[in-house]
């Protein structure tokens, strides 16, 4: 690993870290939103500068959790509260997202953190939640 590759993964780790830290610290669920953005955003800065495969899955993955949650706060303020977005769903995206920094920091594959996010992820969806109630999908 180049330094400039490794001065790029320690900056991913650290703010993948602090946007949990603000995520557990924020009680309002559209500026948990917010923070869990920023996830995607060093992604993305990340692989601009040094490129790595991983890096590039991860920003999909955290991205397309990102769209879940915002189409889903978009119906529950539409009036549509069929599927919860409870204190839950954020404690394990926060569990994924430091499960993510490890996997990054220890250069270990992170497959099974992305998974898990985007489980996450999915299962305030529809066809996910409908899923979770009927004991096909754990979270």
């Amino acid at each position: 690993m180049t330094q400039v590759e490794s001065y790029f993964r320690k900056e991913l780790v650290q703010e993948l870290r602090k946007i949990v830290k603000m995520m557990k610290e924020e009680k309002n669920i559209e500026k948990k939103i917010y923070y869990f953005s920023a996830a995607y955003g060093i992604t993305s800065r990340h692989y601009r500068y040094s490129f790595s495969g991983e890096v590039l899955i991860a920003d999909l993955v955290l991205n397309t959790a990102y769209q879940s949650l915002n189409e889903r706060l978009k119906m529950i303020k539409s009036g549509n509260a069929t599927v919860e977005m409870n204190e839950q769903v954020f404690e394990k995206l926060q569990d994924g997202l430091l499960k993510l920094a490890d996997a990054f920091e220890s250069k270990k594959p992170v497959q099974a953190a992305l998974e898990y996010i985007l489980t996450v992820a999915f299962s305030i969806s529809g066809p996910g939640n409908y899923l979770k109630e009927k004991g096909m999908l754990e979270v």
